[in-house]
């Protein structure tokens, strides 16, 4: 009884939890609130910090609303992974400031930041799997819980009852 409950609701709620992460991070930065705005600005250090900072928090704001929405996933999920390829620049270009004494096993609280972001691409691989569906699925809370519900069924070699979804 629970599991096909938690089959209907996890990828969705997952896809949602992911969107009010980047929408909450994302307005840190629009209101100039963000407690790494001074690490952003100092991992893309070429663009003017006043301008990147916000301009990069409307773009987190936009990705979580459609994360949020489930709407354009596929483009949703690719500007994810932009977003995340940036965030592991700071690895290459702030390394004294993500690794104690250079050593690359010994984070900072900046590292440490960075590396939690290996969660959310985990859990942004999850909602992908669900993008592409049986057509007539569409978009959208209802359309990923049938797809999730119907891929967990696969893997699991069960079939949908007839008439059913």
């Amino acid at each position: 009884m629970i599991i096909p409950f938690l089959r209907r609701v996890a990828v969705p709620l997952l896809r949602i939890s992911l969107g009010i992460v980047f929408v909450w991070f994302g307005l840190l930065k629009v209101f100039e609130v963000s407690p790494v705005a001074e690490f952003v600005a100092r991992t893309v250090y070429w663009i003017e910090p006043q301008l990147f900072v916000p301009a990069l928090g409307v773009f987190e704001v936009t990705l979580g609303v459609l994360l949020m929405l489930g709407r354009l996933m596929r483009l949703t999920l690719l500007l994810f992974v932009a977003q995340m390829i940036g965030t592991f620049l700071t690895f290459f270009i702030l390394p004294n400031v993500t690794f104690q004494n250079g050593n690359p096993l010994l984070l900072t609280v900046e590292g440490e930041f960075v590396v939690k972001n290996l969660v959310l691409i985990a859990a942004a691989l999850v909602v992908g799997t669900t993008v592409r569906g049986k057509a007539g699925l569409g978009t959208g809370a209802l359309g990923d819980s049938l797809r999730g519900e119907r891929l967990a069924d696969s893997a699991a070699g069960r079939t949908p009852p007839a008439g059913g979804a």
